[in-house]
């Protein structure tokens, strides 16, 4: 509603100004900082006076003493040495509030594909129309999820549910790295070092830790390739090789590694409420020649070079004005798509001297394919071990499904969720689209970067790690993938299903043991799910399981316990209501909005009506922080307004109808916004 109104006034300031001045100019709007500046303000008069040659607070007055009546607002008025504040109509705000907007599409419901309304109804600062794709939680099928990848799955996940919920048809993808370094250490760890066979593999890959057992043996790998660095490069060399054309037994077992995999990491993203519509795997990159069409655009279009001398020689090679490096090695607990220890200083190779395609190569391939651009499709079938009730597609060589969706649409944008430290390999894949021409697709390439998730020292010696004296001091813990050093995604859910369920089995004796189950995992869920997106994206996070479990401060539990205190109130209100109810008029919720009694809960209804806004800052900055942010503030803006009225002893019918009311919307607008960042809301805490 918020959103509704700016931007109808921002509309009606510039045509006024264009009718009166004839003067062409966007108006900026701002919030002001207090409620007694008004809701909305805007600086237009200075850059009109400069045009003028008129004094900026003059252009103020006769624009507030000559423009009409707009929908919802009530007044505007001149401040300071020109500003114009305007004032919304606080009796029509609540009669909006009260009505309700549209409802909020589920996370899953693409609202331009499927009918439903979108929650933006006027005006748009957002990104251009068309199918918009988000790529996140792409984890190398070699292990088991970490921590790290949490975080990339969580923000990936809330940045489509909040596109979603602003009316885009959003395709979400998950990119599986099925024929890279990471995979094939794990095959040569089976294959040189266990002495395994393919069968006795696919026969461990029924087991329900496989994950597990390929996490420890990823880092046993590490150790054996840096006893003898040429016996690495030798073995790697020859199991990509393998793994890319498919044949052998390396590549029979880098299926079987990475499809069981990739089950278990959609296994573990669907605890957290975490779903795909497309599983990209890089085999049929390979496999369906889409690099290779790739390639001859790159080498038609000059965008690349062989070289012929120095230590790239013949290595084709895109040209780079900065030659900054940007490390693109596995960090600790963070996001490891497409790294390659032998690229760390020379990503800009796309193809290697031994004819080997680098992670950069067919990211510029599938970034083609995305948009449209590259003039091939992949055929798709239905993962077949895919999570309880849920059809997720992958791609596949095989023929393909006939009843598959059509994936390959052109896309109006790409946000490609990796962390921070990809940056200089997304900067190529962009350079790549430009090479060729495209440069609307290469802006249109969203990088929504971020940092890394780390441990308290606290929380790492509860997970059993021995800190030295030193760590313990420091604000943060790092922890490796690489090295088999970090927290499981399973590990963790785990840990705080436990700590939540023993709280919930105190609190709820005679609540039944599916309730207490269902009510622990909705609360674990929440207090990691919020926990990871109040930090901005380039936070570093130290992950503590007291932190995050709080009731109190700026957490998922605090969040989730208003709306359980919202509910016991209505409950209670209904009893002793008996049903009766006093309506609440456009008249009498002006009255009790009003003056310096009114102003707390017209802030309190201004929250509640401002999650359009929310979601529009959470779009055009890039930043689902800002989610995470007003849902605090709307919780904590109820928890001050409960603890200041007697909702359900108020003498007066009137106004304890009005503040119930409020209760509701309140309800509402929270639990709208819990479902944008993937939270549930439980009946009992």
């Amino acid at each position: 509603m918020y959103l509704t109104l700016v931007e109808r006034l921002r509309t009606a300031l510039a045509a006024h100004i264009r009718e009166k001045y004839k003067v062409e100019l966007t108006v900026v709007l701002e919030r002001p900082p207090k409620i007694e500046m008004g809701e909305a303000a805007s600086p237009v008069c200075f850059e009109l006076a400069k045009r003028l040659k008129k004094a900026p607070r003059a252009i103020a007055q006769e624009i507030a003493n000559g423009f009409g009546k707009v929908e919802g607002i009530a007044r505007v008025e001149v401040a300071g040495g020109g500003y114009l504040n305007a004032y919304f109509d606080r009796g029509g705000f609540w009669n909006a509030a009260l009505q309700g907007l549209k409802p909020l599409p589920s996370a899953g419901t693409n609202v331009a594909t499927e009918g439903a309304a979108p929650y933006r109804e006027e005006g748009s600062r957002s990104i251009p129309s068309g199918k918009i794709i988000v790529e996140h939680t792409s984890i190398n099928p070699n292990k088991a999820a970490h921590i790290g990848h949490v975080r990339n799955a969580v923000l990936g996940d809330t940045m489509a549910r909040t596109l979603r919920a602003a009316g885009h048809n959003v395709q979400v993808q998950n990119y599986i790295d099925n024929t890279g370094v990471q995979v094939a250490d794990v095959v040569i760890g089976f294959l040189e070092m266990e002495k395994r066979t393919p069968v006795s593999v696919k026969m461990m890959a029924m087991e329900p830790r496989f994950d597990y057992f390929c996490w420890d043996l990823y880092a046993a790998a590490t150790t054996f390739f840096a006893e003898d660095k040429a016996r690495a490069a030798a073995l790697r060399g020859a199991t990509l090789r393998a793994i890319e054309e498919g044949r052998g037994e390396e590549a029979e077992v880098a299926e079987t590694v990475a499809d069981s995999i990739v089950g278990f990491h959609l296994r573990t993203m669907a605890r957290l409420g975490i779903a795909y519509d497309l599983l990209a795997r890089e085999s049929e990159i390979l496999h369906l020649h889409f690099w290779d069409a790739a390639f001859e655009k790159l080498k038609e279009a000059k965008a690349i070079y062989k070289a012929e001398v120095g230590k790239m020689a013949g290595c084709w090679v895109m040209p780079w004005s900065d030659e900054k490096e940007g490390s693109t090695t596995e960090g600790p607990e963070g996001s490891e798509r497409r790294t390659d220890d032998e690229e760390n200083s020379q990503d800009k190779i796309i193809v290697r001297s031994n004819g080997t395609v680098t992670y950069v190569g067919k990211d510029i391939a599938y970034q083609l394919w995305k948009f449209g651009l590259l003039g091939k499709d992949f055929r798709y079938a239905r993962w077949k071990n895919a999570p309880e009730g849920e059809t997720v597609w992958t791609t596949t060589s095989a023929k393909g499904e006939a009843d598959a969706p059509h994936f390959g649409d052109r896309a109006a944008a790409v946000y490609n969720v990796i962390d921070s430290r990809q940056a200089y390999l997304q900067q190529v894949v962009a350079a790549g689209l430009k090479a060729l021409g495209h440069l609307k697709e290469a802006e249109r390439s969203i990088h929504l970067s971020y940092e890394i998730v780390a441990l308290t020292p606290r929380c790492a010696a509860e997970l059993g790690y021995e800190l030295t004296e030193e760590d313990a001091k420091k604000a943060y813990v790092e922890v490796s993938g690489r090295k088999g050093l970090g927290v499981k995604a399973d590990d963790l859910i785990d840990k705080l299903e436990g700590a939540t369920l023993a709280e919930v089995m105190e609190r709820h004796p005679d609540m039944d043991d599916a309730e207490r189950i269902r009510t622990a995992h909705m609360i674990a869920v929440g207090a990691l799910r919020f926990f990871l997106m109040k930090f901005t994206r380039g936070s570093i996070i130290a992950f503590d399981f007291k932190d995050a479990l709080s009731f109190e401060g700026e957490t998922g539990p605090y969040c989730q316990y208003a709306v359980v205190r919202i509910r016991g109130i209505r409950r209670k209100g209904a009893e002793a209501a008996e049903g009766e109810r006093v309506a609440v008029t456009h008249a009498s919720a002006a009255k009790f909005l009003a003056g310096a009694d009114g102003s707390a809960m017209w802030e309190l209804l201004l929250a509640v009506g401002s999650l359009d806004w929310a979601v529009d800052a959470a779009i055009t900055g890039q930043e689902p922080a800002f989610l995470a942010k007003y849902a605090f503030q709307l919780a904590q803006g109820f928890n001050n307004f409960y603890h200041k009225h007697h909702i359900l002893s108020e003498g007066d019918v009137e106004k304890r109808a009005f503040l119930l009311a409020m209760t509701e919307i309140v309800e509402r607008e929270l639990v709208r916004v819990l479902e944008l960042l993937g939270i549930e809301a439980p009946e009992k805490m």
